[in-house]
C-alpha cells in the first residue's frame, strides 16, 4: 500500500498529539503529504416555540474556525510539525474526519484515541471507533499508554 497523503487529525487537545512525531515520521519515510485536521463541530438548536422554524447555531462556526485556525497553527508549531492546515466543519467529528480525507484524497487518517471508559465514553462517545468504524480509507490511531489509561 502507498501513502500520498496522510491527514492526521487532532481535537486540539495535549492527548491528540501522542502520535505526532510518529505520523510525521512515516509521511516522510513514505514520501506523503501531511495535513493536520480540525473538525469544528457545529450544534445547533432546534426551535421550540416555532416547529417550522430553522434551527439555529449554538454560536458562529466561522468565529470558531478561525479560533481552531489559529490553536492549530500554535499546535502545529508547538510539535514542529511540517503539516499543512485544514479546519472544517461538520455536525459530527466522526463524519467530518472521513468525509474531509475522503474528498481531499488521502490513503491514511492518524489520530489518538482519548481511552475514555465506562460512563464518560457512554456521554462524550468516542470519535476514534465512530472514525474507524465508518471510514473506508485506513486509519491508524495512537491509543493512550497503559499508565495514563490507569490513572
Amino acid at each position: 500500500m502507498t501513502f500520498r497523503h496522510i491527514v492526521l487529525s487532532t481535537d486540539l487537545s495535549t492527548e491528540a498529539s501522542r502520535g505526532f512525531a510518529r505520523v510525521e515520521a512515516l509521511a516522510k519515510d513514505v514520501g506523503a503529504r501531511l495535513t493536520l485536521l480540525h473538525v469544528v463541530e457545529d450544534h445547533v438548536v432546534p426551535p421550540t416555540v416555532a416547529p417550522y422554524a430553522a434551527p439555529a447555531p449554538v454560536t458562529d462556526p466561522h468565529e470558531r474556525m478561525e479560533e481552531a485556525r489559529r490553536l492549530l497553527e500554535f499546535q502545529r508549531d508547538e510539535a514542529g510539525l511540517e503539516a499543512e492546515l485544514a479546519v472544517t466543519v461538520d455536525s459530527s467529528a466522526a463524519r467530518g474526519i472521513v468525509d474531509y480525507a475522503q474528498e481531499a484524497g488521502a490513503d491514511l487518517i492518524a489520530l489518538s484515541t482519548h481511552g475514555r471508559t465506562g460512563f464518560r465514553r457512554l456521554m462524550l462517545g468516542s470519535v476514534a471507533e465512530s472514525v474507524l468504524r465508518h471510514s473506508p480509507l485506513p486509519v491508524l490511531s495512537f491509543p493512550r499508554q497503559q499508565a495514563e489509561t490507569e490513572e
